[in-house]
């Protein structure tokens, strides 16, 4: 990874501050939240934002896109003006271990209905998302690809294939499953075999750097399969375009919030922490955007309809990444991951 964001802000991308212009530092009575832009941000104000000033009086800011490099240079500078940020569960497990994070106080935040799997002492869940195969059905018509092994059978499926360009995670897994690894015998990942599989259609391969480009190119056609974000095709689907999903093999990861390591406005975050992880407020952002809750009481606040939607109404065949593999492995498999994109 670039050492910068997993989802970059669309350039130009206005994130519709709740305060004014986003000062060196937020003022007093205020947060910064800084998170990935786009829809998913759009969304955080909305579910989380917005009601969250309205019942605390506390201003939330927002700030964007979540940067790696700048994160860690704030806590080890001592000059921090973030105080919640929306980052991967892989940097946050290695994060706290470095010491960048403050921990969680669950006297402020209820851990009743925490979802075990995606809080710890330094982070409580945002939402956890799959990633699935995504294609455009006005192009495959009569064969419609299913299994990670069709996204590289450029013969029965012809055309581009897009990838997310800044992160590997998820990618070297279904290139493994497409080679005939199964599932529980991913980890530790073989590195070779997995980029000699993307070898075979790296010349059919579009990068997207954002979500919103993701969408643009399988409803364009202009890649009419690949990999994308389980919200991201949800989005395009309900917008009445002809895409089509599938589940198989799909895999699951999560954002989580973590409170940078000298944040000036601890006790103003914890309480931002306490409402973005609650019933409601995971209920709300889920609903807005078909990623799941991490919150186990959220279910029973959303539409039926929407519930179904959700990825882990979808678990045959589904496999959970292992971050914690990834949070040892993530320096080293980016430089590859960067060098085998040059090359």
């Amino acid at each position: 990874m670039p050492h910068t964001s997993r989802r970059l802000a669309l350039a130009g991308l206005t994130l519709g501050l709740l305060a004014a212009a986003l000062p060196a530092a937020a003022q007093q009575g205020s947060i910064v939240f800084t998170s990935w832009g786009g829809t998913t941000q759009a969304a955080q104000k909305k579910a989380w934002a917005v009601p969250f000033s309205t019942s605390s009086g506390i201003q939330v800011q927002l700030d964007g896109p979540t940067d790696y490099g700048k994160f860690k240079a704030m806590v080890e500078s001592g000059n921090v003006n973030w105080d919640v940020v929306d980052v991967e569960a892989d940097f946050a497990a290695k994060a706290a271990k470095d010491g960048l994070l403050e921990p969680i106080d669950y006297k402020v935040v209820p851990k009743g209905q925490l979802d075990p799997r995606f809080s710890g002492t330094h982070h409580v869940g945002s939402f956890y998302y799959a990633f699935v195969l995504g294609f455009n059905e006005d192009v495959f018509k009569a064969k419609k690809p299913a299994t990670w092994a069709d996204l590289f059978d450029t013969k029965n499926f012809p055309g581009k294939r897009t990838f997310y360009k800044w992160s590997a995670p998820g990618v070297l897994e279904l290139a493994l499953m497409a080679d005939g690894v199964p599932a529980d015998k991913l980890y530790p990942l073989d590195l070779d075999r997995a980029f000699r599989k993307l070898d075979t259609i790296k010349s059919n391969i579009v990068w997207w750097t954002g979500g919103a480009q993701s969408q643009q190119l399988l409803a364009s056609g202009e890649a009419p399969l690949g990999v994308f974000w389980n919200g991201r095709v949800h989005s395009v689907e309900t917008s009445g375009t002809n895409v089509g999903v599938s589940w198989k093999q799909s895999m699951t990861a999560a954002d989580v919030l973590v409170i940078p390591k000298g944040s000036k406005r601890k006790a103003e975050a914890m309480k931002f922490l306490a409402y973005a992880s609650s019933a409601k407020g995971q209920a709300d952002f889920a609903s807005e955007t078909a990623y799941a809750p991490t919150n186990t009481g959220s279910k029973a606040l959303m539409s039926p309809a929407m519930v179904k939607s959700l990825p882990d109404q979808y678990t045959t065949g589904q496999i959970n990444l292992n971050m914690g593999w990834w949070a040892d492995n993530r320096d080293v498999v980016a430089k590859r991951w960067y060098a085998w994109q040059s090359q």
